[in-house]
């Protein structure tokens, strides 16, 4: 019996960004105010989408694109924790679940050497087309109305508990780690044993106080963490428990 740990991306295992981050490639290091007026609620892929194309357009490649987002800083003792994860991999499983792109998680993870420590990253799906320019789907389609188009993260951490049960694996709790609005629709999926672990003083983090004091209780209990070391003591008394 492992416990499972679902981890967000930006802004949570790394400290900033990543789309946003991005846009030092473009000239100036800023994007055209008539592409900055384009982004609609909720449909930030399509918006990114634009980005890409118009960084292509500029003649920015991939290895400036890799190299930008390689530089990306991890948060704060975000090292020392998945660090630990993997010499404890017997005790737990760690997933990403997250609204970045495949490529961008995969350069990041790649540079940093972590890729062994997740056992899934689900996020929306990324390539090269063949002008060179990165091109993001959807992650998937959902009939969530509180979620962004492209993604509710709430579906895929209950479809992935669903396929573990139906081999075999189950968890002694959940613990989620997060920061952003979006973090708010999966811990709702949280149940008793469960964890969220909001990022202090980000979306996440409010919106679970405000829920507090409008009475709207959570099932699970909730850790607010500003360093990835305050996570592994956490993580050390659950497994203690």
């Amino acid at each position: 019996m492992k416990v499972l740990l679902v981890f967000d991306f930006d802004n949570t295992i790394i400290d900033d960004n990543s789309d946003t981050w991005i846009v030092q490639c473009a000239p100036d290091k800023k994007l055209p105010i008539e592409l900055q007026d384009s982004y609609q609620k909720g449909l930030w892929t399509e918006f990114m989408g634009r980005v890409f194309k118009y960084l292509r357009d500029e003649g920015v490649k991939a290895d400036e694109l890799k190299r930008a987002v390689t530089s990306l800083p991890f948060t704060s003792g975000m090292i020392e924790l998945l660090s630990f994860l993997r010499m404890n991999k017997d005790r737990f499983d760690c997933i990403i679940i997250s609204d970045s792109n495949s490529i961008f998680i995969d350069w990041v993870l790649e540079a940093a050497a972590f890729h062994d420590v997740f056992d899934h990253v689900f996020t929306n799906p990324a390539s090269f087309d063949s002008s060179g320019c990165l091109t993001v789907k959807n992650y998937h389609a959902h009939s969530c109305t509180r979620c962004p188009k492209n993604l509710c993260k709430n579906t895929v951490l209950g479809e992935f508990i669903d396929k573990q049960l139906q081999k075999g694996v189950r968890y002694t709790r959940i613990v989620y780690i997060g920061d952003g609005g979006n973090d708010v629709c999966p811990v709702t999926f949280l149940k008793k044993n469960d964890v969220a672990m909001p990022r202090e003083g980000y979306t996440l983090h409010r919106t679970l106080a405000k829920m507090s004091q409008n009475l709207e209780p959570m099932e699970s209990s909730i850790v607010v963490w500003s360093s990835g070391v305050e996570i592994i003591s956490h993580l050390q008394f659950l497994i203690k428990m």
